[in-house]
C-alpha cells in the first residue's frame, strides 16, 4: 500500500478534509476546490498527493475530472491501526 505515501498524504489537514468531503460520494475537482480558500492549483496538488497514495481515484467525464474514495486502501489502514491497538487479539495492554 505504500504506507509512507499514505501517512504523508494523511498528514495534511486539507487532504484529510478532501477525504471527508468524498465520503459522501464522487465530486468534481471544481466542487472540491469550492470548499477551500486556497488556489485551484493548490487543490490540484493535494488531489495529486492523495491519488499517488492511492487514497482516491479519478474518472474523466468530458472536460471534468471526478474523484472518489478508494475504500480498499482505507480499509487496509484501519486494519493496520486496529492491529497496532491490539484489537485483533494480538497485543495486550
Amino acid at each position: 500500500m505504500g504506507l509512507q505515501n499514505t501517512m504523508r498524504a494523511l498528514a495534511d489537514p486539507i487532504r484529510r478534509e478532501i477525504l471527508n468531503l468524498l465520503k459522501d460520494g464522487t465530486m468534481s475537482a471544481g466542487d472540491i476546490a469550492n470548499h477551500f480558500d486556497v488556489t485551484a492549483a493548490s487543490i490540484s496538488r493535494h488531489l495529486s498527493v492523495l491519488k499517488d497514495a492511492d487514497l482516491i481515484r479519478d474518472k474523466r467525464d468530458g472536460k471534468f475530472i471526478f474523484y472518489e474514495l478508494n475504500a480498499s486502501v482505507l480499509e487496509e489502514i484501519l486494519l493496520w491501526v486496529s492491529d497496532l491497538k491490539g484489537e485483533n487479539g494480538n497485543a495486550s495492554k
